[in-house]
């Protein structure tokens, strides 16, 4: 594998796909950036839709190497997914990354059935499993809106503690492995510098946004419930299934994965929230 073949990245538009395709596209790579809304203006960009299997063809053509972003929220991404990495086999596809979750190992719900299929498609692939992005308190995220607009941050997490991640650290180990001459077929467990409670984060806000911001614990089930007039019924189960975790402790962990895989440190809560923040005033 070299950076001079074409690589795909699903998911162009998110946290991790935006600044994934600009690393490689800053490197030189050919990259073919695939959402389901393209940018007119990007004549490397291809319609691609987990859901509409005519997309999965073009968005492989020509691609030696693909990151994978699951659909989010989906229990099943398995249903979407299998096909696809069929359709990336049939076109010469040899390595894939995929974008899982740091509780969710192979062969476990969800993503994790993803992972299973991985060695039966392609030769080589790296299973990138994050803890919860940083950007979670920024742009248009729930909490982020509820930190501006109401100074509060609403979760079933109660104490328990993440590693939260920048999604740009995650993109750059991304770009490492798609773009490296040979990679490990493995799982990679990838987490901030240091385990927060949601109480640490809304201390953070507090001093970024210069105004007080605060945690507020509530039963999972009233989260849930709160979640549900935003979002589909089965993602708001999800999501407050995950703060139950979060709250026994299984989030409550770091890991050298960002600076095995890049060299560097990944970066602090605070120092991405204070460059967020400052770039959204100026």
């Amino acid at each position: 594998m070299t950076a001079t073949h074409e690589v795909l990245v699903t998911g162009s538009t998110g946290n991790t796909g935006r600044p994934l395709v600009a690393r490689l596209r800053a490197q030189g790579v050919p990259t073919r950036a695939a959402s389901r809304h393209p940018s007119p203006d990007d004549h490397e960009a291809t319609r691609f839709d987990w859901y509409d299997p005519t997309t999965f063809d073009n968005a492989v053509a020509g691609v030696r190497a693909a990151y994978l972003v699951p659909p989010p929220l989906d229990p099943d991404p398995v249903a979407a997914m299998a096909p696809f990495l069929e359709a990336a086999q049939r076109s010469g596809v040899s390595r894939v990354v995929l974008l899982g979750a740091s509780v969710v190992e192979t062969g476990g719900p969800a993503v994790g059935q993803v992972q299973a299929l991985l060695p039966r498609h392609v030769q080589e692939w790296v299973v990138l499993r994050p803890s919860w992005f940083m950007q979670n308190f920024v742009g248009d995220h729930h909490h982020a809106d509820s930190a501006r607009t109401l100074g509060t941050i609403t979760t079933a997490a109660g104490d328990g503690r993440v590693a939260f991640i920048d999604a740009d650290d995650i993109a750059a180990v991304a770009a490492r492995l798609l773009t490296a001459p040979t990679v490990t077929n493995e799982e990679l467990v990838l987490t901030g510098p240091e385990a927060l409670s949601h109480t640490s984060v809304a201390e953070i806000l507090t001093d970024v946004l210069g105004r007080p911001v605060r945690h507020v614990s509530v039963p999972a089930s009233e989260f849930e419930r709160q979640l549900a007039a935003t979002m589909p019924a089965p993602g708001a189960k999800l999501l407050a299934a995950l703060d139950r975790q979060i709250a026994a402790g299984v989030e409550d962990r770091t890991t050298p994965g960002v600076e095995r895989v890049t060299g560097r440190p990944p970066k602090s809560m605070r120092t991405v929230l204070e460059a967020a923040f400052d770039a959204g005033r100026r």
